[in-house]
């Protein structure tokens, strides 16, 4: 019999494994956060942009979230498909998938730029753009260019799990960190030496996002679980169906936080008018700036969350294929405790630390009312973190066991029923706070759920490890 591609997945020790996935991953989608995290940055500590180019990159944000969940719901999926495939020893399975999601990226990326190069002024209003004249100037100029990287960012994002499916987590680390160095060194040159403004931090990004996108083509060609054939690049009807419902939980954990963004975003607009500072025109973009910056925070605290469980992907699904539910339970376990230390050591700096925080995002150059707003910001948005990176854990790993339905509903309810839902609700009766409350009551509701949930799956792995025991004897 052929000996199985990858079995130290199902030998080795399980913390051991957890390690040299997960921290691989987390690196990769820190660095992939801090693309536009850095953009924003060296936007808000120049002063001929400040709050006005902080507002413009909050409003394209959620833009480039739209293009990273399609990216990783191919990659995600595919590379949990991979994992599977392996762990039963069915190669052909796996080749031909990792072919058809490389099609799949391309077309995709290629109609989305498409849709946000013809509607752009559209989409913008959409995401909040006009609250006042500088903001959208600004939002269009960076969003232009930004969409035009849009073909790259998203191929190097879908190939990023598939090349951890092959084994490979470090070079799919290396990928995103070069990228992203790249962008690190070119913004202060672009922004404040060639002052080229919001065009600047956005030709740096997709500088970086070019290298990363260039690096994957290579692995490709050089791949060592799995052998690409000129079969493989063709779109497999039945391959796609099986990988893509895998990918759609981490499509939804994303595109649902587009649709929060949008309506949090609105409800700024909105409610910061009615307000008596900042329904002054000079200080309208201050909300949404301030709420994009402790967005970016919660992005960096999700993707270390989600990096923990993302890497445990190749895991689950190789130990599930072969049928070693003892491992899969551990795993759980550990993962569930991962995800609750780094929920705890978040909240304790956003308690701490807000006025440290918000200051690296220019607040010097700001007004009083900035710096107060987002201290308040920081405290109530974020205060039930702990809650929201064991609830990630938990969908992801469901996502990773074949449980696409289960998954996906899960996020539906927590991304789009509570926090689309509270962020539209709850500014009613609170005003700009009730934004910043949406947040931690969705946490707590779906956590409710999420305990449910993490009995029930222990209890069917307990059951699956009994029965597997079983058949042995």
């Amino acid at each position: 019999m052929e000996q199985k591609t990858n079995a130290f997945l199902e030998t080795e020790r399980v913390g051991r494994l957890m390690r040299r996935y997960a921290i691989p991953c987390i690196i990769s989608l820190l660095v992939a956060a801090l693309y536009n995290i850095v953009d924003q940055i060296f936007i808000a500590n120049a002063a001929y942009l400040g709050s006005y180019g902080n507002a413009a990159n909050t409003v394209v944000f959620p833009l480039t979230v739209v293009a990273l969940a399609v990216a990783v719901m191919i990659g995600d999926g595919c590379c949990a498909f991979v994992s599977i495939s392996l762990g039963a020893n069915e190669r052909q399975n796996a080749h031909r998938s990792i072919g058809s999601a490389v099609l799949l990226c391309v077309a995709s990326s290629l109609a989305l730029t498409a849709v946000y190069l013809i509607f752009m002024d559209g989409i913008l209003t959409l995401f909040g753009g006009r609250v006042n004249g500088e903001t959208f100037a600004h939002a269009r100029e960076y969003f232009f260019w930004i969409a035009l990287g849009v073909p790259f960012y998203m191929f190097g994002q879908a190939m990023n799990p598939i090349i951890r499916s092959d084994g490979s987590p470090r070079f799919a680390m290396v990928t995103t960190v070069l990228g992203a160095v790249v962008n690190v060194i070119l913004d202060p040159v672009f922004i404040y030496v060639f002052k080229w403004g919001m065009m600047g931090a956005a030709v740096a990004t997709v500088l970086g996002q070019v290298l990363t996108a260039a690096l994957a083509v290579w692995y490709l060609c050089h791949m060592k679980a799995v052998r690409l054939e000129k079969d493989s690049f063709r779109v497999h009807p039945k391959l796609v169906k099986k990988y893509i419902p895998l990918g759609v939980c981490s499509f939804l954990a994303q595109i649902s936080l587009v649709a929060a963004m949008a309506a949090i975003n609105n409800m700024l607009q909105k409610y910061g008018a009615m307000d008596e500072v900042f329904g002054q025109a000079q200080y309208a973009q201050i909300p949404m700036a301030v709420v994009g910056i402790v967005m970016k925070f919660f992005q960096i605290v999700i993707s270390i969350a989600i990096g923990i469980a993302a890497g445990c992907i190749p895991i689950v699904g190789y130990n599930i294929g072969a049928k070693r539910f003892d491992r899969a339970r551990e795993l759980f376990d550990r993962l569930l405790l991962s995800e609750a230390a780094v929920g705890l050591a978040a909240l304790v700096i956003v308690q701490l630390l807000p006025r440290q925080l918000i200051a690296v995002f220019g607040a010097a150059n700001e007004s009083v009312y900035y710096t107060q707003f987002a201290v308040r910001c920081f405290r109530i948005y974020l205060c039930m973190t702990v809650l929201a990176t064991v609830n990630k854990g938990a969908f992801i790993y469901l996502q990773a066991m074949g449980r696409a339905l289960e998954s996906t509903a899960l996020s539906m309810i927590r991304e789009v029923v509570f926090g689309v839902g509270f962020a539209l609700l709850l500014p009613r009766f609170f005003g700009l706070d009730g934004v910043l409350y949406s947040m931690p009551v969705s946490d707590v509701l779906t956590f409710a759920i999420t305990l449910a949930l993490v009995a029930r799956t222990r209890r069917q792995l307990g059951e699956s490890m009994d029965g597997t025991a079983a058949q042995a004897a």
